[in-house]
């Protein structure tokens, strides 16, 4: 089971939104409003994320797989309130 990180808690407090550890299979984060309905799930828990790899890593290392990320992301996490959305904003 991931365990969600202060960074991914206080992104989703400035996002309105509630986060808590996903029941489903192979994902990290269950998003929902604060009137406790669901918005999806983000994060593969077989990959790391930016919070992962700032305790692992250090800052340069997180900083440099955030870049990778949005690169490779690029369309997804601007759609506004998307999954991919989500996951740009909660965990990188």
């Amino acid at each position: 089971m991931y365990i969600i990180k202060p960074y991914t808690k206080s992104q989703a407090k400035l996002l309105n939104v509630i986060v808590k550890p996903s029941t489903r299979k192979n994902k990290k984060i269950d998003v929902y409003t604060k009137d406790n309905q669901y918005i999806c799930s983000i994060g593969d828990i077989r990959y790391l994320d930016y919070p992962t790899y700032m305790e692992q890593y250090g800052e340069s290392v997180a900083n440099y797989h955030r870049e990778l990320y949005k690169k490779r992301h690029q369309k997804d996490r601007l759609k506004v309130e998307s999954k991919g959305w989500y996951a740009d904003n909660l965990l990188w």
